[in-house]
Parts: structure tokens; sequence; C-alpha cells
């Protein structure tokens, strides 16, 4: 039995460095703007997910005993 509908690595055009300078870009442009927004997402955790670490209006419990 043939399966001529699978791929095989001389009829894909991407085999062996032979993409084109546009899939190139795309590849490139994919990359830079999933590492943008995970920068974006990581400054917006920094910014918005800081929890102090003493309670407020509290007496510092430390020092009395």
């Amino acid at each position: 039995m043939d399966n001529n509908f699978e791929p095989t690595l001389k009829t894909i055009d991407d085999y062996n460095g032979g993409e084109t300078q546009e899939k190139r870009q795309t590849i490139r442009l994919v990359i830079i703007s999933i590492l943008v927004i995970g920068l974006t997402y990581s400054v917006a955790i920094r910014s918005f997910a800081t929890a102090d670490d003493q309670i407020t209006g509290v007496p510092d419990l430390v020092k009395r005993f």
C-alpha cells in the first residue's frame, strides 16, 4: 500500500535550509512576540501581585515579648 498523501523530506519546502525569507521573518516575529508578551506578564505580576509582610494597624508582636 503506497501512502502518497504523506509528505516526504524531499517534498517539504523547508527541508535542509530551503525555507523562504518570508517564513524566517514570520518565525522571528512569532518568537519576539511571545517574548514580549511574557515580559509584559512578568512585569505586571511583579507590579500588581506584591503583598506586604506586615498587617497594618497591628503593633509589632515580636517587640512585646
